[in-house]
């Protein structure tokens, strides 16, 4: 009889006993997986959710960035529309002949004076140019011929 027992005890019960130990051993570990997959996916949503923000905040001030520099654009564009509106309205004839002519000669009669003047400075000096003479030189043709050269092209 007691082997009888022991036979229903190591056969059934224990395999039944042992079943459930292991049932809950495994639930016990899986439950523990499944936490830690929780908190795993939790931090890569508020990395994620951090790195999105972080989007939204560079394009947010890219795009005022955008609207700042598109105004810088307009403003420079507004003040040179300006100045060739009224550099043309300077240029106009008024239909007063002495005004038309004072407005025509004036450039032109100050430019021969200090021609004149700088020529007059080169004879003295024995006709040698200086640093300074130079410098002047250069930066008048480059202003003559840059000037004519990009308005040619429309810069």
């Amino acid at each position: 009889m007691f082997s009888a027992i022991l036979s229903f005890l190591g056969g059934s019960a224990f395999r039944m006993i042992w079943g459930e130990i292991s049932h809950w051993l495994t639930a016990r570990q899986e439950h523990a997986q499944e936490i830690e997959r929780m908190r795993l996916q939790g931090e890569l949503d508020a990395a994620a959710h951090a790195r999105n923000l972080e989007a939204i905040k560079v394009q947010a001030d890219l795009g005022v960035k955008t609207i700042q520099v598109q105004a810088e654009a307009d403003m420079g564009r507004i003040d040179a529309e300006g100045f060739y509106a009224a550099a043309r309205e300077a240029m106009k004839p008024t239909g007063v002949w002495l005004v038309d002519l004072w407005n025509g000669i004036v450039r032109p009669l100050c430019a021969t004076i200090a021609i004149a003047l700088w020529v007059l400075a080169l004879k003295r000096a024995g006709w040698t140019m200086g640093a300074w003479d130079m410098e002047l030189v250069s930066g008048v043709l480059g202003f003559f011929f840059a000037d004519r050269s990009l308005g040619r092209r429309g810069k």
